[in-house]
């Protein structure tokens, strides 16, 4: 083999492992950024378009069309989860129903489940909550308070906390969900 052949196959080996490390650094990047303003303050996540790409994008509609704003937090288990998503928590009065039934989401599914092994549900994750079939999950979102090894590969994880890490924690069942915005 020529001393030429040998550097171009060397140089066309670098070239193919730079860009797989560019492919994976690019699904491993950050996605935009949810501010959620809350009645006991603010918190932001991150999200993972790399990973669940549709789930992302969803959540981003929902959020630029104000889904999210004024809703209350239906669902606040002290070392488990945080939940909100459901418009029907807008009224107290159906404060039984909150987090139930078809008119607890926006009434368009994700459909389809994007659920990636690397992202677990650690304390301060972000993900989708569903009725049973991770597909059909729609609006409702949780961020975990503690590790919850117990609900990885079941529910899609498509963010995590990078700031205000301890509001979550100080939400109960009927706070409120004042605005959510996608920082861009």
């Amino acid at each position: 083999m020529s001393a030429f052949s040998r550097t171009f196959r060397w140089t066309l080996a670098a070239a193919v492992f730079a860009l797989i490390a560019l492919a994976s650094a690019a699904q491993d990047a950050a996605g935009p950024l949810i501010v959620v303003e809350t009645s006991k303050g603010t918190f932001a996540f991150e999200t993972y378009p790399g990973d669940a790409p549709r789930t992302v994008a969803h959540v981003l509609d929902l959020t630029r069309r104000g889904f999210y704003d004024g809703q209350r937090f239906h669902r606040a288990i002290p070392g488990f989860v945080v939940q909100w998503g459901d418009p029907q928590s807008h009224d107290a009065a159906k404060q039984a129903e909150w987090g139930r039934g078809a008119a607890a989401a926006s009434g368009a599914p994700i459909g389809v489940a994007e659920i990636a092994r690397k992202r677990l549900h650690i304390k301060g994750a972000v993900a989708m909550a569903h009725s049973g079939n991770p597909a059909l999950a729609d609006s409702q979102i949780y961020v975990t308070l503690a590790d919850r090894p117990d609900l990885n590969g079941k529910y899609t994880v498509f963010g995590r906390i990078v700031s205000g890490a301890d509001v979550p924690e100080r939400i109960q069942a009927g706070d409120l969900v004042r605005r959510m915005y996608v920082k861009e």
